[in-house]
């Protein structure tokens, strides 16, 4: 009930999301290739200030629209789609003047030309629209197709980067052609679109092009090691750069091996892939790290940061059927979106930003899709509200969404790419529904690196390139996957909560979670990031009691949350505490009770479970929020319940200077944004190590999503009364409080009449617009 209820507030989220977004592409940009939100006017190549590469994907051919065309239908705006293809036919040219990246235009255009028309004549052979429609999308995809093909014309078959629409390569008026290296990715990223375009038009040289260029890249892989490298000379084949990830640069190579089998039914593209997948999973994957490493010299790690492309891995792997990686590398990912808000475009071993920019990827998405629909773990549905939620709170502009320029200040860029619209809009919106909402079978497409839809019948529908010459792949270890789907029943067979019990070893991964690194000065480096737990408390939790040499037992250092503490520690082994829930109950109008927070206990302070009918008061914000200062608002607080919070000092100074000040009880707020007691086990807030028996008033704790609720129902009603108490002490607990972690909803129970099957439907339309309202908040 609650999952359909998340699933139907979302994805009409998704659709009003969309709806802006394209909306205001339609409205300030078109024709042009991209919207520039802020500005909310178009973005004309060689109009505005050349971004360099970032351009290349630019061809006055009204980008967004193209790549945006197969999102319409997946979103059921069939009118709209109609109108576009129209407007596509009416409006765009493929002959300019323009020098674009082969790469670029392959898989947003081509790809968006394809998946157009594989769309356009779904709904034309099921007789319900676009009867008007004679293949016209396909017949622009073989013009581009072939204004593309000039590219490869070299000597080893790998294509030239950039390609002229109009006057091809080697043209004396083509600007280009003096190129002399590709990327791994942008030579072998062509296979799907290229190999549909043949086998839609009956013109193998797509192709056969495209399966040369795999060719050569794969007879250039390392043979010690099976990988490859980031760079490649395209006329002899030469590696330029030769560090191997799996991130930028190289991608969407190993991701097309894979797809292609599934495309096109040919063994040859799994065998090579699955012969890549073992050297990845042997050098470069760490779990849950993906690292960089030396194809020549694979154990050597190549640099300390990883970029937000690889974001895209989990979910290829989840095609593999490898899951445990994938959700351990997905969830190192999550952990990090929460730390900065969004993926930066790459970050450090140690989860610092490292380049700040967030262009709105959509490969987390991608991948948080995927998860979800092998596992059907609802987990991986708050995921994807978190994604939803930040791209409202922090990308959303009056135009559109915008870029993030730096993800550590929140300022935007002028930019949204095409690929928002492709891709984000698409996963977001699979992930919330369910196979009999869509107007078609997905499982009958597979999607291309820009979520294009191509259909997996082409594989038995149309023939085969021509003239394979690929040799036969190297032998490799094989698994119960190397040929088949993934199981998790085969997996982790009786054990349906899998998922979890492989996130929850890195839970903590980007704030207490690292490991201990020695100083020069022999004392502990400890890794307490500056929104985990406060030093002395993290270390009691662990039954470590401190001695102090001097005064400075805890120094910052100049990494942001490493503390170097100097101390001889007596390490004892304490016995495992039960932690006691207890709760936040909102009981004035308009709760009366029916919102109930978990809250985590203090070991000092007033001892809840030992208060009959618990504490009750109206809820202040204490100024500072932190009350690790002079409290400025004592006369307010006086006789109320403070929020505090969390952060700056110890939690036993923030209660004593609230408690002088007159408070009769403290909520401290978690500041880990997004934290909540469904994903986090909860703790017991510890004392300063000296004595606490002075702090008298009750102390609970909430993690920052119900800390949030709390909070905005202060900003909705200006008097909030509350009750803490023991969670089993919760009042209306027999009069049928359902509890939907987010929101509670009174349904009618025994004593009040119970709920026919006639009333079913319309009790449940209401709960789930109750819940929309609550999350809306």
């Amino acid at each position: 009930m609650l999952i359909l209820c998340i699933s139907f507030c979302y994805r009409d989220q998704i659709v009003e999301m969309f709806d802006h977004a394209y909306g205001s592409y339609m409205k300030y940009a078109y024709p042009a290739d991209e919207l520039m939100p802020l500005s909310c006017r178009g973005r004309v190549r060689g109009l505005e200030p050349n971004r360099g590469d970032i351009d290349d994907s630019l061809g006055k051919f009204s980008l967004t629209l193209v790549d945006t065309l197969d999102t319409l239908v997946v979103l059921n705006k069939l009118d709209e789609f109609e109108d576009a293809v129209r407007r596509t036919l009416r409006d765009v040219r493929l002959d300019n003047d323009v020098v674009v990246s082969v790469f670029e235009t392959n898989i947003r255009v081509l790809g968006g030309l394809l998946g157009a028309h594989v769309m356009a004549d779904m709904l034309r052979q099921r007789g319900e629209r676009m009867q008007w429609y004679r293949d016209e999308l396909l017949h622009m995809a073989k013009e581009l197709g072939h204004r593309l093909l000039p590219a490869f014309n070299t000597s080893s078959g790998l294509p030239y980067p950039r390609v002229n629409l109009r006057y091809g390569v080697l043209n004396p008026l083509s600007r280009t052609g003096t190129e002399s290296d590709t990327c791994t990715a942008c030579a072998g990223t062509m296979i799907l679109e290229f190999a549909a375009l043949s086998r839609l038009s009956g013109e193998a040289v797509f192709e056969e092009h495209a399966r040369k260029a795999l060719d050569v890249l794969w007879e250039k892989r390392q043979r010690g090691s099976d990988l490859v490298g980031t760079v490649i000379n395209i006329h002899n084949g030469d590696w330029v750069r030769r560090d191997s990830g799996v991130g930028a640069g190289i991608d969407s190579y190993y991701e097309y091996l894979m797809k292609a089998y599934i495309l096109l039914g040919d063994n040859v593209y799994l065998e090579r892939f699955n012969t890549h997948y073992s050297a990845i999973m042997k050098y470069i994957s760490q779990p849950p790290l993906l690292l960089n490493v030396h194809m020549h010299n694979p154990t050597v790690s190549v640099r300390s940061w990883m970029d937000s492309l690889l974001a895209f891995f989990p979910g290829l792997q989840v095609l593999r059927g490898d899951l445990k990686p994938a959700i351990e590398t997905h969830e190192m990912l999550y952990q990090v979106t929460k730390q900065h808000k969004f993926l930066p475009e790459a970050f450090t071993t140690e989860f610092r930003v490292h380049w700040g920019q967030h262009p709105l990827r959509p490969e987390f998405a991608e991948s948080t899709y995927y998860l979800y629909k092998a596992t059907g773990d609802p987990y991986y549905l708050r995921v994807g509200q978190s994604i939803v939620e930040k791209l409202n709170a922090h990308a959303r502009v009056p135009c559109g969404f915008a870029a993030v320029q730096d993800v550590r200040t929140g300022t935007h860029e002028d930019r949204m790419d095409s690929f928002f619209l492709a891709e984000m809009f698409k996963y977001l919106y699979l992930l919330f529904s369910e196979k009999n909402q869509l107007h078609f079978d997905i499982d009958d497409y597979i999607f291309t690196t820009e979520a294009h839809l191509l259909p997996v019948s082409l594989s038995t529908s149309q023939p085969p390139c021509r003239g394979n010459n690929t040799e036969a792949p190297t032998a490799v270890e094989e698994d119960l996957f190397t040929y088949s789907c993934p199981s998790t029943q085969t997996l982790f067979p009786n054990n349906p909560s899998f998922a979890k019990t492989i996130r929850d070893s890195y839970k903590y991964l980007t704030g207490v979670g690292r490991a201990f690194h020695a100083s020069p000065d022999r004392g502990i480096e400890l890794p307490l990031h500056d929104h985990g737990m406060e030093p002395v408390e993290f270390l009691r939790s662990m039954g470590i009691s401190l001695t102090p040499l001097n005064e400075h037992s805890i120094v910052p250092l100049a990494h942001e949350g490493v503390y170097r503490v100097k101390l001889v520690a007596e390490v004892t082994q304490t016995p495992e505490e039960e932690v006691v829930p207890l709760i936040v109950q909102l009981i004035s109008p308009p709760y009366l009770g029916r919102m109930v927070l978990t809250a985590g206990p203090a070991k000092f302070g007033m001892d809840l479970i030992k208060q009959e009918h618990g504490v009750k008061g109206s809820i202040v914000k204490t100024s500072p929020y932190t009350a690790c200062g002079p409290i400025e608002n004592a006369q307010e607080l006086s006789g109320h319940i403070a929020l505090a919070l969390r952060g700056d000092c110890m939690f036993a100074a923030k209660a004593r200077r609230l408690q002088e000040a007159g408070a009769i009880g403290v909520i401290f707020i978690d500041h880990r944004e997004g934290s909540n007691s469904a994903e986090t086990p909860l703790f017991q807030m510890v004392g300063d190590g000296g004595p606490t028996a002075d702090i008298t008033i009750p102390l609970v704790f909430l993690f920052s999503q119900e800390g949030a609720l709390l909070t905005s129902a202060l900003e909705d009603h200006s008097n909030v009364d509350v009750l803490m108490l023991p969670k089993e002490r919760q009042l209306g607990k027999r009069g049928g409080l359902w509890s939907s972690g987010q929101s509670n909803i009174m349904l009618p129970t025994e004593d009040q009449g119970s709920i026919t099957a006639s009333m079913l439907p319309a009790v449940l339309q209401f709960a789930c617009l109750l819940i929309c309202r609550q999350q809306s908040k």
